[in-house]
């Protein structure tokens, strides 16, 4: 395994995780379960790219006109679907990412069905890791301030939060719009990783696989997403000399996750200095207690 394959690797698990940090805030943090983000990476990849290809921008500047064209999208969205609730919210951003594939495979001008080709290659594993950190960064004071635990309140209880003076409607807003923005962004990266895009790349089964990622890390931990986006991005193609085989094992992997640990890999919780010196006393307390047992 050389060097370029694994730096392919570590590309696509960053471009991942910055649909995943997003999709945490909105699942994780606010209690909203979307399975249409699959349709604000289209958006983020094809306005990412008209910026590039039509605009003539540079692709920093792009990235953010993509990333504000899928949280746009989503203040409209968010308008007709926010107040539903459970299951209805869940069904209509369904609708929504497939609505999005549908139109995209009917517009000409960004090349329907055929796909978009010729779109210049300038994401790296520099501009991704980058661009990582800065999700995650904005992600982290996000909830540590008072926004996150309104967030978090939310998610615990809506009718409480409402009774305690927070606007939910607002909040599910900005977690939904922040949510679509980190989402653009990991779609215009991935754009210009392929130099291609085509609207089947944002099928129903890519928005599952970023919920699936962010249950498998953990609900509510940035820690939990950045290890689930690096594993389950990884795993099929460390599986790959078992050929067709693979994602099934895939499959039964994050199937046994799930049943021996439903709380998902970090359970809600963060790896940060404090817990890791804990973690440290724990063990060197119990290798104590096991030497001393032993010696009596």
């Amino acid at each position: 395994m050389d060097w370029f394959y694994v730096k392919g690797i570590l590309i696509l698990s960053g471009i991942n995780l910055m649909a995943v940090l997003g999709l945490s805030l909105l699942t994780g943090f606010t209690g909203l379960f979307s399975f249409g983000h699959a349709g604000f990476m289209a958006i983020g990849a094809y306005v990412t790219a008209m910026g590039t290809m039509k605009l003539g921008l540079p692709f920093i500047p792009a990235l953010l006109l993509g990333a504000a064209g899928a949280a746009v999208v989503s203040f409209f969205i968010g308008r007709l679907t926010l107040n539903l609730k459970g299951d209805y919210f869940c069904i209509a951003t369904l609708g929504f990412g497939e609505a999005i594939r549908l139109i995209l495979d009917n517009v000409q001008y960004f090349g329907g069905a055929r796909g978009w080709p010729g779109l210049p290659v300038v994401t790296n594993l520099t501009t991704v890791v980058i661009v990582d950190v800065i999700g995650v960064v904005i992600l982290a004071n996000i909830i540590r301030s008072r926004h996150g635990r309104n967030f978090k309140a939310i998610r615990e209880e809506e009718m409480a939060s409402q009774t305690i003076g927070i606007n939910v409607f607002r909040y599910k807003m900005a977690a939904l719009m922040i949510s679509a923005a980190y989402a653009g962004v990991a779609g215009g990266m991935l754009a210009h990783l392929l130099g291609f895009i085509q609207p089947k790349m944002f099928q129903f089964i890519k928005s599952t696989e970023l919920t699936i990622t962010v249950i498998f890390g953990g609900l509510g931990s940035i820690s939990g997403s950045v290890i689930g986006a690096l594993v389950l991005t990884s795993l099929p193609e460390l599986l790959r000399t078992f050929a067709s085989w693979r994602l099934v094992v895939y499959g039964a992997a994050v199937v046994f996750i799930m049943i021996s640990r439903p709380q998902g890999l970090m359970g809600g919780t963060e790896i940060t200095f404090t817990n890791i010196k804990k973690l440290f006393s724990r063990f060197f307390r119990a290798s104590g207690e096991k030497a001393g047992g032993g010696g009596r």
